[in-house]
């Protein structure tokens, strides 16, 4: 029994981990570097994240830097950043990328905070989904007589705990990154 909720906290944990992937990934109006974390950069004839051809830095609030190890990926950069739906222009001088992140607009602001909630309602539904898994689960092996009917009423309350636990945990992410969008 122990196994099974087990193996169902970690795919929570992971729907978790998904959406602060996902939430990381979203501009702020201030540097950040893990914006670029989906871009791919065309090197060797292989896609390759940019942090892996070059140094991503923040020298000031609002400026990404790039400094690629290998100066003929520039115009390569460029252009894995102007196809990317990031919506800020690179400047290139030759040496290194900079990204200037404009100040959010009030509407930009707002957008933002609704695609926030997006996603933590639709992380929500993947946990409340493995719930519906585990629930499942949990019947089969008291049907099967694997476990009594009281072991499946305390396992169906530890589901639900966990559930909540993950649900309050979805909460604070979303509240934490709004937060952090309106603050700038």
């Amino acid at each position: 029994m122990k196994e099974t909720l087990k193996r169902f906290e970690e795919k929570m944990d992971k729907t978790i981990a998904a959406l602060k992937a996902d939430l990381a990934t979203i501009r702020a109006g201030r540097a950040n570097p893990h914006v670029l974390d989906r871009i791919t950069v065309e090197y060797y004839g292989s896609p390759t994240p940019i942090q892996q051809v070059g140094n991503v830095s923040v020298p000031e609030a609002r400026i990404l830097q790039i400094q690629p190890w290998d100066a003929t990926v520039l115009k390569a950069i460029e252009k894995a950043i102007n196809e990317s739906d990031l919506g800020i222009n690179p400047t290139n001088d030759g040496k290194v990328i900079r990204l200037v992140f404009p100040e959010l607009t009030e509407e930009r602001r707002r957008d933002l905070t609704k695609d926030i909630k997006k996603k933590g309602e639709a992380s929500k539904v993947a946990i409340r989904n493995i719930r519906r898994d585990a629930m499942d689960a949990i019947k089969k092996m008291e049907k099967d007589n694997a476990i009594s009917k009281d072991e499946q009423e305390v396992a169906d309350k530890d589901v639900q705990k966990m559930t909540d636990k993950f649900v309050d945990e979805i909460d604070k992410i979303v509240e934490a990154k709004n937060r952090d969008i309106l603050s700038v």
